[in-house]
């Protein structure tokens, strides 16, 4: 398995655990859409709160996965799932809360966006970010809007993704991208309970209302776009001998 599923305190919490930098792999996928179908299903569940194993949130898609690509064919269907998964978290009913105890990169940071609030441990060695550019690679519909949405602004969009930026704890909350800070792993998970509670514990639970109007722009553009998106071209950027050298090279070094 590339994650632990548990219910602590009626809280479903997911915790990524695929080697030391939690990649995340169909299989992960997979889990986490399950998981966020039991939230939603499920009445005594209130929410779900995702985390990381060891000094990893996680460090983004399993590569290996995109070397194995053999035709166009295989990466479009790979994301059209992907693209499910990342609708589904962002549209999750009940609170979703990123605890991130380490490194965010990639689709790590994209999985934090998704959520409805983000605590992190302020450890100034945790770096957080999106790298795709220094790769030779673009993102997702998906992964666009739900980026657009959580970073609130031009500015943080140009600058985390254009600019390949790492940042630290102190750094992503003072930009308004995260929201918190906290000391260590167990004041996290403490942190992140007690705000599924506060977010969902009210009479007649408005949240689940609220947070679809809060987000209903955003999830009907994605589905919408999906339709439009050039995916043919997207899909050429995982048959370039560049980009591919270098996703063997990163590959590689975690290995």
């Amino acid at each position: 398995m590339t994650f632990i599923s548990s219910v602590e305190d009626s809280i479903l919490i997911f915790k990524f655990d695929n080697n030391k930098y939690n990649a995340i792999s169909s299989e992960t996928m997979e889990g986490l859409n399950e998981a966020v179908e039991r939230v939603n299903s499920e009445e005594e569940l209130k929410g779900l709160i995702i985390t990381g194993e060891g000094r990893f949130f996680s460090s983004g898609f399993e590569l290996g996965d995109f070397l194995s690509f053999k035709e166009p064919e295989d990466c479009l269907k790979w994301f059209d799932f992907e693209e499910k998964v990342m609708y589904n978290l962002f549209t999750c009913k009940k609170p979703v809360i990123a605890a991130v105890n380490g490194h965010a990169t990639a689709a790590g940071m994209i999985v934090a966006m998704a959520a409805d609030y983000r605590i992190v441990i302020n450890n100034p060695k945790i770096k957080i970010g999106m790298t795709e550019i220094h790769i030779g690679l673009s993102i997702t519909t998906a992964e666009a809007e739900i980026m657009k949405f959580g970073l609130d602004s031009d500015k943080n969009y140009r600058d985390v993704l254009l600019t390949g930026q790492l940042m630290n704890p102190e750094e992503v909350v003072q930009k308004g991208i995260f929201d918190e800070l906290v000391a260590d792993e167990a004041e996290l998970l403490n942190k992140a309970k007690a705000k599924v509670c506060c977010l969902i514990d009210t009479p007649g639970r408005p949240f689940i209302m609220l947070k679809q109007l809060e987000k209903r722009q955003a999830a009907e553009y994605i589905l919408e776009a999906h339709h439009k998106f050039d995916w043919n071209t997207f899909a050429k950027f995982f048959f370039n001998e560049s980009v591919l050298s270098t996703l063997s090279k990163v590959k590689a070094s975690m290995s």
